[in-house]
């Protein structure tokens, strides 16, 4: 017979068990039971998300330059997913190994490199965007381009549902399910194909091209060049030295050289300094003090133009004609003329990355060099080097305003929004003097002999600006409209250190006006 006290001790730890195991049994149920509760019906509960198919993209012309593709991702972590063959996604889920595996909605980029700098791409959102809750791991975010100004547009909303399943995971029952909205389509001013015209005509040189409704500003075409395939986004091509995801045509900023006396002409009408009777005789070269400044066409040929008028004075691009203009106009009057252009900041353009680029006048290079200004800086800047600054759109839309009769008219990638012209109320001889010495640089004995014999007749500016360059190297610039008489598009074209306008930059803009009247 065991003694009492054994038979006590026997008791007590039971008691002391019976107790410990009570009071666990207390927590799990009551404590914590609705969290457990919880936890149960989540491990039974399962969501299935259904993507939204994404907003379609469309060119002017009603072409699809976007199509959605279904794309399979295995995600185990924030910015880990791996995008995974339809066969290979298949096979997991007949194993019904489903739990990090996402169906995605994704784009396949029917032009490639010549439409991407205005579509843009789609990419993983990172750990800051699925932090916000905003997004969920896996899902694709607009970069760049339209898909990232207007991603909340052509995202749409998720659906799905949420199913009951066993302890293996078979459906059960289905407890509830929304369906996705479709993101909203967007209809675009570009035209796919002369896009493409315009990137091939690049032929992989850095530069940029853009091309734009005269009467209007919606842009036709905005190709920058190197660019990057956006089907296939890779940490080799988003560290290539070339730098293709670079948006040289609104975030590129280069002197625009002899471009640019379209506005050192208008200034000097408009203020009343010349008219379409002054006459100035080139010798080929001004002297001021120990300097000189000279002519390309007597730096090249030895060559004098003799006596000429604003007229023959764009068409043959004279240099001494146009420093005299613009000191007689002043650096600060020139300066407030090319911010009327548009020149000196961003233009508003529905796409991310543009830049202001740089009017310079007298009190800008006090403050950011502590020199003054000198009428060998006003020479300069009148025929667009200096400090001076654009973007290949803003050349653009400073030709519309001679093409468009005086009318500055914002650009915009969007086919359905209204143009918004402003009217600078030019005097029609500053017009009419513009347009025809214009046109005389595209005809025989001007500066663009690439197009002596184009049909229509053709208005244009050749531009050869220099950059600093230790090799001497510039950039060439060429920016027309046409028809002359009814103008239907604006091209410009700028090649990085790419040489002449005439030689380089001209062929590319007649190659796109070609591709343009005869399609």
């Amino acid at each position: 017979m065991m003694p009492k006290s054994r038979l006590y001790w026997f008791y007590g730890i039971f008691i002391i068990g019976f107790l410990l195991l009570a009071g666990r049994l207390f927590e799990l149920q009551i404590i914590f039971g609705q969290k457990n509760r919880a936890i149960a019906d989540g491990n039974r509960i399962k969501k299935i998300i259904e993507p939204a198919p994404r907003g379609m993209i469309y060119d002017r012309s009603g072409r699809e330059v976007v199509r959605n593709i279904p794309i399979y991702k295995k995600c185990i972590a924030v910015d880990k997913c791996q995008i995974l063959a339809r066969e290979e996604a298949l096979k997991l889920e007949a194993q019904n190994k489903t739990e990090d595996l996402r169906l995605g909605i994704g784009r396949d980029y029917l032009y490639g490199k010549a439409v991407a700098h205005v579509l843009g791409y789609l990419g993983e959102a990172g750990e800051a965007e699925v932090g916000s809750g905003e997004y969920e791991l896996g899902d694709l975010v607009g970069r760049t381009g339209v898909e990232e100004k207007y991603n909340t547009v052509l995202n749409g909303q998720s659906g799905g549902e949420l199913i009951e399943v066993d302890s293996l995971g078979n459906k059960i029952r289905e407890i509830g399910k929304i369906a996705p909205v479709s993101g909203k389509d967007l209809f675009l001013s570009v035209d796919a194909e002369l896009s493409r015209t315009a990137y091939e005509a690049m032929e992989g040189r850095a530069g940029a091209v853009v091309a734009s409704e005269a009467k209007t500003g919606r842009i036709l075409a905005l190709v920058s060049s190197p660019s990057f395939n956006p089907n296939e986004i890779t940490s080799q091509s988003l560290n290539d030295p070339t730098l293709p995801f670079f948006n040289r045509a609104i975030g590129g900023a280069y002197p625009p050289g002899s471009t640019f006396k379209i506005v050192t002409a208008t200034a000097g009408l408009e203020e009343g300094k010349i008219d379409a009777k002054t006459i100035f005789e080139d010798t080929g070269q001004i002297r001021v003090g120990d300097f000189v400044y000279k002519n390309w066409y007597f730096t090249q040929y030895g060559k004098t133009e003799g006596k000429i008028n604003l007229v023959r004075a764009i068409k043959r691009s004279t240099d001494t004609f146009f420093y005299k203009v613009g000191e007689w106009v002043g650096p600060q009057k020139l300066a407030e003329w090319g911010r009327v252009f548009g020149l000196g900041k961003k233009t508003g353009i529905e796409l991310p990355g543009e830049v202001g680029g740089l009017v310079p006048d007298p009190e800008w290079k006090q403050q950011n060099t502590g020199e003054r200004w000198f009428l060998g800086n006003t020479y300069h800047f009148a025929i667009g080097q200096a400090d001076l600054l654009t973007t290949p759109l803003q050349i653009n839309m400073m030709t519309g305003v001679i093409a468009n009769n005086g009318k500055l008219c914002q650009p915009t990638v969007l086919q359905g929004s209204e143009s918004q012209c402003q009217d600078l109320k030019l005097k029609t001889e500053t017009l009419e003097l513009i347009k025809e010495g214009m046109k005389g640089v595209c005809s025989t004995g001007g500066t663009a002999f690439p197009f002596f014999d184009f049909t229509p007749a053709v208005a244009c500016k050749t531009g050869t600006a220099e950059f600093g360059d230790p090799k001497n190297r510039t950039h060439a610039w060429l920016t027309a409209f046409a028809p002359v008489d009814d103008p239907q598009i604006v091209v410009t074209v700028l090649v990085e250190a790419g040489g002449e306008g005439s030689y380089v930059a001209a062929p590319i803009a007649k190659k796109i006006l070609e591709v343009w009247f005869n399609h």
